[in-house]
């Protein structure tokens, strides 16, 4: 099965010389401050609590920069005769978006277009007043994540290309984090995030998602009010037009993708309408902009991609919040720091309102050329990276799943739910340039 990045590439280590000469360049670190590693400069706010008008995701308790988490209410639902946990992170209607804090993206009624299976149809329990005064209804779900499997991502001679990876979370039969009430046309994206009655291992995450930090579930609320359950999520650093954001990754529709992202794997994702349609007829998706080969280096305000997740980022270990290694790289810069599309503080409409959780890679391979002479630098805009692959395919190329190899620039068949949750410094308003022509980028 050749899926981004098969194993018969990714357990060929001399496949990617290029990688090996980058790690090398990459490796070489620039000043730092007294303040914060020169990998942290140019990613906000790094400490403290982010402010509430920072946020896109209005449901959300707080986001605390210091260490790097994002607490969600938790609510609790049914898969079969099993207790689950889920979060609310997108819906496709504009007003139930804006009712439930959530992120409005119109893009998710596309989803199950030619992939019914993408959105699971889920019911909701009709309790009576007596058994519930105020609060939320029981979702029954048609299936739950296995969150038993242990991750495995085992770097390889180079840090990437992986020597060994395994999901540490599977999708069970009937699963998507996206949803649908019967009766109702509303997409939701509301993945599940732990099962059972507790308690919650959030240290291996034996029953919970890799990216849950603790977990706090209300007890009985006192007369005339509500207590509400928590979820801290590890959020990941960004960034969209110029600006640094920070977003939650819950899904993936491959394996190695899942693995690196910290999410559960979720094979009916895969087929999503559709790769390579982003503003198009019929597509559920949004692109994001990955690097294979980017420069690294804990100390490298440059650094960015897949072999700085793996050498900077501590990919091979277990996310939690004991684990302050792992929290303060990725707090200054150890994060894939992709690049994302359309985001909803975007001034135009047309780019507002064509975000989607749904993410489709475009995945940049830097050239020998670009390797040798340190311009494999740190990308932050989305035209940017367009007009870079059109006007210098001797920088920047795509790359083929199947080898490894440079390819022509474009979606490589992966794709990630990632909600985003807000910005650190200032709002992403306007792409840093116009599109050049003959880019990608739609001409409108």
């Amino acid at each position: 099965m050749k899926k981004i990045f098969s194993k018969r590439w990714l357990l060929g280590a001399a496949t990617l010389t290029i990688i090996a000469a980058s790690a090398a360049i990459g490796s070489q670190a620039l000043a730092g401050s007294k303040d914060a590693p020169a990998s942290a400069k140019g990613l906000g706010a790094l400490t403290g609590l982010l402010p509430r008008d920072h946020l896109t995701e209005e449901s959300a308790i707080q986001v605390d920069l210091s260490k790097e988490s994002v607490r969600l209410p938790l609510y609790k639902g049914k898969a079969g005769a099993e207790t689950v946990w889920y979060v609310q992170l997108d819906a496709s209607d504009a007003g139930i978006a804006h009712d439930l804090g959530v992120n409005y993206a119109p893009k998710l009624g596309n989803l199950a277009i030619g992939n019914p299976e993408a959105v699971q149809t889920v019911t909701l329990d009709s309790p009576s007043p007596d058994q519930n005064r105020f609060g939320q209804a029981i979702v029954n779900f048609q299936g739950a994540p296995d969150f038993s499997p242990t991750r495995i991502a085992e770097p390889g001679p180079t840090g990437f290309p992986l020597a060994n990876f395994q999901p540490g979370a599977v999708a069970g039969p009937g699963y998507s984090p996206f949803s649908r009430i019967a009766g109702s046309q509303t997409v939701y994206s509301a993945p599940i995030v732990a099962t059972g009655d507790g308690p919650f291992d959030v240290v291996h995450h034996t029953n919970t998602g890799d990216r849950v930090l603790g977990i706090h579930i209300a007890g009985p609320s006192a007369p005339g009010q509500f207590e509400e359950s928590w979820v801290d999520l590890l959020f990941v650093k960004g960034f969209d037009a110029g600006q640094p954001i920070v977003y939650i990754s819950t899904d993936a529709g491959q394996p190695l993708t899942a693995v690196l992202e910290r999410s559960t794997y979720v094979p009916a994702l895969d087929k999503a309408a559709y790769n390579g349609g982003d503003d198009f007829l019929g597509s559920a998706r949004e692109r994001l902009f990955g690097f294979i080969n980017g420069q690294t280096g804990a100390d490298n305000k440059e650094s960015q991609g897949f072999v700085h997740l793996v050498k900077d980022g501590h990919v091979s270990e277990d996310a939690s919040a004991g684990n302050t290694a792992l929290i303060e790289a990725l707090r200054n810069g150890g994060d894939l720091l992709n690049v994302f599309g359309d985001f909803p503080t975007e001034t135009d409409p047309r780019h507002a309102q064509a975000y989607s959780p749904l993410w489709d890679a475009q995945l940049g391979l830097w050239t020998d050329k670009a390797v040798q002479q340190g311009l494999n630098t740190r990308q932050i805009d989305e035209v940017q990276v367009f007009n870079l692959a059109a006007t210098r395919p001797d920088l920047l190329t795509g790359v083929n799943p199947a080898t490894g190899q440079p390819a022509p620039y474009g979606s490589v068949g992966v794709d990630i739910n990632c909600a985003v949750i807000g910005f650190t410094a200032k709002a992403p308003t306007a792409n840093l340039a116009d599109p050049v022509a003959n880019s990608q980028f739609p001409p409108r």
